[in-house]
């Protein structure tokens, strides 16, 4: 199955991938970014700069990238391609990865997600898998569900979702560090993911069970959540709010979120903070 890259750009969320990789490396040499995975070598290399890719910080590369990654898909060179990107700030929207490819960044190279809403589609819910993995019957989803794991590493940091309504959902907000889900044994447990920055405003929710959950891992909590103007009710009738707020090993604070969240995110030094973040 093809890989996936998707920018995703939540209101005026940020996303940024950068690497630390210097040149591009010969034959034999060279690791991925998380220092632990041999890297391919590629014979057929291509620059993304051949595609009028521009990296100004200003020049949107969206059409660069999918010219590119077309290129490799359907002329499919022995061996697969290397991509590369020279140092810059590539602003981009979303684009898929394919098979046989290696996307690498220079030294210094970073690509960043555009702020405009008008350059990211807006894809359709998948549709229910009827039997859940849990119990019988079709699945309630979450709202908005930020997931990661002990064992992938890597980082979720400055991230900003808004504006977002949800109806008839079972949590409206879940941020978990222990999903469980693994491609197979041979992770390495020592990997913690680093969780900061998470801000989640401007939220309505209706017939919602749960308000949420908000689980960081006792040896590499989640830090600087900040929720401001969120609502979560439950169904209609008196006195049904959207149930409560579950949280373990985060730090934070809210600021008119209804029902009110637990203690954890009730930190007065990180209140002006959260009110000021973007």
């Amino acid at each position: 199955m093809p890989g996936r890259l998707l920018l995703v750009a939540a209101a005026a969320a940020v996303v940024v991938i950068s690497t630390t990789l210097g040149p591009v490396p010969a034959a034999g040499a060279g690791l991925t970014c998380s220092g632990i995975v041999p890297m391919r070598y590629r014979y057929d290399r291509i620059s993304i700069t051949d595609f009028g890719g521009v990296g100004d910080g200003r020049t949107v590369n969206t059409k660069a990238f999918r010219e590119a990654i077309y290129r490799i898909q359907h002329l499919r060179r022995r061996g697969g391609t290397l991509l590369y990107v020279p140092p810059g700030v590539y602003l981009t929207g979303s684009f898929n990865l394919t098979s046989r490819m290696t996307l690498y960044l220079a030294r210094g190279a970073v690509i960043k997600a555009v702020q405009d809403t008008w350059n990211w589609p807006l894809i359709a819910p998948l549709p229910s898998y009827g039997r859940g993995r849990e119990r019988p019957g079709g699945r309630v989803g979450v709202g908005v569900h930020v997931k990661t794991n002990a064992g992938r590493g890597g980082y979720i940091r400055n991230v900003t979702i808004s504006d977002v309504y949800m109806e008839n959902v079972r949590q409206g907000l879940k941020i978990s560090g222990d999903v469980g889900d693994h491609p197979d044994e041979y992770y390495n447990p020592n990997a913690l993911p680093y969780v900061k920055g998470i801000t989640v405003r401007d939220v309505w929710g209706v017939k919602v069970r749960e308000a949420g959950l908000i689980r960081g891992l006792w040896n590499a909590p989640f830090t600087g959540i900040c929720l401001s103007n969120v609502n979560i009710r439950g169904w209609p009738g008196p006195g049904r709010s959207g149930g409560r707020w579950t949280c373990e090993h985060v730090s934070g604070a809210a600021h008119e979120v209804n029902p009110w969240p637990c203690a954890e995110l009730a930190s007065p030094q990180h209140t002006g903070s959260c009110l000021n973040s973007p």
